[in-house]
């Protein structure tokens, strides 16, 4: 049997503490400032940030994405707005596409280090520059690291314009990380043949509409169609399906499988609401139940509600400690009746953290790998 969820249960100090230390490490990764109390008690976020969020119409005519709307000048003053962080530390990311390669490592890699940027207070900005497909506008942006003492991790893959980037970088004494060409060569070594060159999208890269591609496109059309508990005749259809509660992150969570090719449908659990009858008739090893804390999961209705613009008795019902108590506790009652549904603590857990957990646990029982006895939240 699975032990009762810890979702449900009050927090205890060491719990309570490490959900804090989590929330300040967000906080400062993303260059916002940690303010204290008078009396100490507790860490207060400041809504306002130093750097803004990247939107589609910051997008200037050489491709970068600024993530200031002043394309790059941070610095703050006048009125209610945020100063700038001072002794921050920056990171510029380059790509000749879309920059997913670049972001995401850097992301990973700044998990290592939350340690460092809660104990010390230091911040740190990324931004992230891409389409740059030009020597001039490479060199512009180097230029710039070099005025901030930022460090430079790039995904070039035209040879020409690392080799470029190389360069600059000596010459401008910036720190820099080129990601791609120690792959892109091993793999050239491996398979004995040189690599294109060619960034993904640029014109000439051909891209065969295959097998693999209608398979994505199917599924992704499914799990849009079977979100929220919709459908739930089809449940049997699906590749994986994912239970929980309002907010635990269903829907991105089984967005991005359907991106991986699987069929992925979304159970809501309502307290006071049936759950479909198909939920337990299909086989129990293909579902995937969500809990998450509590502090940290009313935190997220909030933030919803008040973006939703609930008035006070919908808020009560909807993200206050006691209902929210409740409905966890609910959940975990469910989770302990099923005992091989695998049960994902996501408090903490970026999405494509938890996707790896399920699909680690998917393919090993796909595949009949040797698994140990579900006795634990994973």
């Amino acid at each position: 049997m699975i032990p009762p969820t810890t979702a449900g249960r009050n927090l205890n100090n060491n719990g309570s503490s490490q959900l804090k230390r989590w929330s300040r490490a967000r906080v400062v990764r993303s260059g916002r400032k940690l303010k204290e109390h008078h009396n100490n008690t507790e860490d207060v976020v400041d809504h306002q940030t130093t750097t803004d969020i990247i939107h589609n119409d910051d997008i200037s005519s050489s491709g970068c994405y600024c993530s200031s709307e002043d394309g790059g000048n941070r610095s703050r003053g006048g009125g209610g707005e945020m100063e700038e962080v001072r002794g921050g530390k920056e990171i510029y990311m380059v790509s000749d596409g879309s920059g997913w390669t670049a972001e995401h490592s850097v992301n990973a890699a700044l998990g290592q280090f939350e340690h460092f940027m809660v104990d010390r207070g230091c911040p740190v900005n990324t931004r992230l520059f891409s389409g740059i497909n030009d020597v001039e506008r490479l060199l512009e942006i180097i230029m710039q690291a070099a005025k901030e003492d930022a460090i430079l991790i790039y995904t070039l893959a035209d040879e020409k314009m690392a080799a470029s980037a190389r360069h600059a970088c000596k010459v401008w004494d910036v720190p820099s990380t080129d990601i791609l060409s120690p792959i892109t060569e091993a793999i050239a070594s491996h398979l004995g043949i040189s690599p294109s060159g060619l960034p993904r999208g640029a014109p000439g890269r051909i891209f065969p509409l295959t097998e693999e591609y209608f398979k994505r496109i199917d599924a992704i059309e499914f799990t849009i169609r079977q979100d929220d508990g919709a459908l739930p005749q089809n449940l049997h259809k699906a590749d994986i399906v994912v239970a929980g509660v309002s907010r635990s992150g269903k829907t991105p969570l089984s967005i991005y499988l359907a991106q991986k090719g699987f069929k992925v449908a979304n159970v809501p659990i309502v307290k006071g609401v049936e759950l479909p009858k198909t939920l337990f008739e299909i086989d129990p090893k293909r579902v995937f139940a969500l809990t998450i804390n509590l502090a940290m999961l009313q935190t997220i209705r909030r933030e919803r509600a008040k973006s939703l613009e609930f008035d006070e008795e919908e808020r009560s019902n909807y993200a206050e400690m006691a209902h929210l108590r409740e409905e966890l506790d609910y959940a975990g009652k469910i989770f302990e009746q099923n005992p091989t549904w695998k049960v994902i603590e996501v408090t903490g857990k970026a999405i494509e953290e938890i996707a790896v957990i399920v699909l680690r646990l998917y393919q090993d029982q796909k595949h009949r790998c040797s698994t140990p006895r579900i006795s634990k939240i994973y």
